[in-house]
């Protein structure tokens, strides 16, 4: 919405007319006649002649009837259509019951001092969402297991974390963990991506293609050799997918690895336990736990699925872009945290940038939809939260934060707080949700 300056204005008769572009944007013809202008005009001149200064008159303090005929009337005419735009177009949505997503747009169209003006006013607009049936959404919940697997898998990683290796003079057999310098070559010529210098590499543990990590096998520190291999066609970098390259490698260091016995030694390295069996026991607890969490966003996140199904809403284009933005920050933060660039992230999976942007259109729409559907059903519920469970939030951030001056800082922005009430809003939204749905 666009600022008013002078609030106390308020233009009567204005004269509108709403034009829908689609079902998120709306453009608002506005005429302004000579009686609008006039208003708008005696602000121009008060405001321009704070500048003037007259013989005998502080600067600013000069009879406005006196400062007017040292204005240029251009400048009167310019900044009264800027005052009478600025005051008309927050008035003509509000009129109309439009709310715009961003500052409107603004096209003069007409224009005659004194005498009239004429100006489009164009913004993404927040949608006419309609809440479908939220009591009967047929969701249902995943089952919660725990398989003995489950817990095996675990047991395996905290052995080999207690791993012992040694440098050995022989032939690398698989389980070895090897030290490698390699380049891939396509045609003769290395490709980008396929090269690396004291690279440790457990034999066994499928991060290459398949057949690299089997060339290694059987050779000892100090060769040199080759291994010609074909990338699967399925391979997520497209340009490489079913091509054939030779990997020149040499073969640095091999260590042996000793992995301890999954028993109750191993158990007590872990923490307070005497037996093997508390070990599998707290494994499964902690494992219970975060997949009851994991079970239970699921939950949340398919209940909105099937709510933004069953109702009419539609995403504006100024917020999917919005969420596009955060998705493609999102995944540049952690590509950096890797030493990569967004294009180093799209070319290890395979994507041009129109392809990404595509994909996660898709995912930043459903975004968008569901923020909105819970919106207004937490308006149409009246499901609010209460200033001071806000303030017990902020209060429990601030300790979560005390080390950080730039956070605290933050905690202290209004707009920060009215963000951390509307995601409490929506959590309790979605709780009313889940609670309409488990009778």
């Amino acid at each position: 919405m666009l600022p008013i300056s002078d609030k106390c204005v308020i233009i009567s008769d204005m004269k509108t007319t709403v034009k829908n572009l689609s079902d998120t944007r709306v453009e608002i013809k506005v005429i302004l006649e000579k009686a609008e202008l006039a208003a708008a005009r005696k602000k121009a001149v008060a405001r321009l002649a704070n500048e003037v200064k007259l013989p005998g008159f502080r600067k600013g303090k000069a009879p406005v009837e006196l400062a007017e005929k040292q204005l240029n009337p251009n400048d009167i005419a310019q900044t009264a259509l800027d005052i009478a735009v600025r005051i008309a177009v927050p008035q003509a949505f509000m009129d109309n019951k439009q709310n715009p997503l961003v500052i409107p747009e603004v096209n003069v169209t007409k224009f005659v001092p004194d005498e009239s003006a004429e100006f489009t006013a164009t913004a993404d607009i927040l949608p006419d969402v309609k809440i479908g049936d939220f009591k009967n959404l047929g969701v249902k919940k995943a089952e919660l297991k725990i398989s003995e697997k489950d817990i095996k898998d675990i047991l395996e990683n905290i052995a080999k974390s207690y791993a012992e290796k040694k440098t050995v003079k022989r032939a690398a057999k698989m389980g070895d963990d090897v030290i490698i310098d390699f380049t891939g070559k396509k045609d003769g010529k290395a490709f980008e991506g396929g090269s690396a210098h004291d690279f440790t590499l457990g034999l066994g543990s499928h991060q290459f293609i398949p057949g690299f990590e089997e060339g290694i096998v059987g050779h000892e520190p100090g060769d040199k050799f080759e291994i010609p291999l074909t990338f699967p066609k399925d391979y997520h970098a497209k340009e490489m997918a079913g091509q054939k390259v030779v990997f020149e490698v040499l073969l640095k260091q091999v260590n042996e690895v000793t992995t301890p016995k999954i028993d109750d030694d191993l158990a007590k390295k872990c923490g307070p336990f005497k037996k093997l069996d508390e070990l599998k026991a707290d494994i499964k607890k902690n494992l219970t736990a975060q997949n009851e969490h994991k079970v239970e966003d699921k939950y949340k996140d398919d209940l909105v699925a099937a709510l933004v199904a069953k109702s009419k809403v539609s995403a504006p284009e100024i917020l999917i872009k919005d969420q596009l933005n955060y998705i493609k920050d999102d995944i540049s933060r952690n590509a950096a945290a890797q030493g990569l660039t967004f294009e180093d992230y799209l070319k290890q999976v395979g994507q041009t940038e129109e392809d990404w942007e595509k994909e996660a259109r898709k995912i930043a729409e459903a975004r968008v939809k569901s923020s909105l559907v819970l919106q207004i059903l937490a308006r149409d519920q009246k499901i609010t939260v209460k200033d001071e469970d806000v303030s017990a939030k902020v209060a429990e951030l601030r300790d979560v934060y005390k080390k950080s001056p730039e956070a605290l800082k933050n905690l202290k922005d209004p707009r920060v707080r009215q963000d951390i009430k509307n995601r409490m809003t929506i959590e309790k939204t979605l709780e009313f949700l889940v609670k309409q749905n488990s009778k």
